[in-house]
């Protein structure tokens, strides 16, 4: 998308919410003539048609990505992790005029920046990044779940399910672990 001669990047994150592994966001220029079909909010996308998108979206767009582990989350906070992972993104992309940020809260950019509450259902290049963020999160926690498999992030990708509230107190947290979160730090307090 073009405002006037600049370029215009939608950004969003994935992963505030979950218990272990990164927060991770992306900053995607879409291409207008090649935009592809289907793009939405990741949340509402099933996996295989999110998988799909993110091929498409990387072989069109401009991408960039940020990732902030959970060091940083129990260091800085959630929000000022994700901030800081979402301007890491949009900082390595040149030529951007515009960045539509999902959400009420938006890093400091040298760029004109925008929120949009429910952008990634609103804004086609937001839909993208919520699909490139999601995806290489998810990724991300698959590739961990054959180093800590007794966590079961294959399945869960971290997020607080009773399967993975069992784990913590049978294995206690693992390095990817945001010990700055009320169920992970309860066990350290034990």
């Amino acid at each position: 998308m073009r405002q006037g001669a600049g370029l215009v990047c939608g950004i969003d994150e994935a992963g505030r919410g979950p218990w272990a592994g990164p927060v991770v966001a992306a900053a995607v220029v879409l291409d207008p003539g090649a935009i592809p079909a289907g793009l939405n909010d990741s949340k509402k996308l099933a996996a295989t048609k999110r998988e799909a998108l993110f091929d498409a979206i990387m072989a069109s767009a401009r991408v960039a990505i940020g990732i902030a582990e959970a060091d940083r989350i129990d260091r800085d906070n959630i929000l000022a992790a994700t901030l800081w992972a979402m301007a890491d993104a949009a900082r390595q992309i040149d030529g951007v005029s515009l960045a539509l940020v999902d959400g009420n809260r938006a890093p400091r950019l040298p760029i004109e920046t925008r929120t949009v509450i429910g952008g990634d259902g609103r804004s086609l290049s937001i839909a993208a990044a919520s699909i490139i963020a999601k995806v290489t999160r998810d990724r991300i926690m698959l590739s961990h779940d054959s180093t800590y498999p007794q966590y079961g992030f294959a399945r869960h990708k971290g997020y607080g399910t009773s399967q993975h509230r069992q784990a913590l107190e049978r294995h206690g947290p693992s390095p990817l672990h945001r010990r700055s979160f009320a169920p992970v730090a309860a066990l350290l307090t034990r």
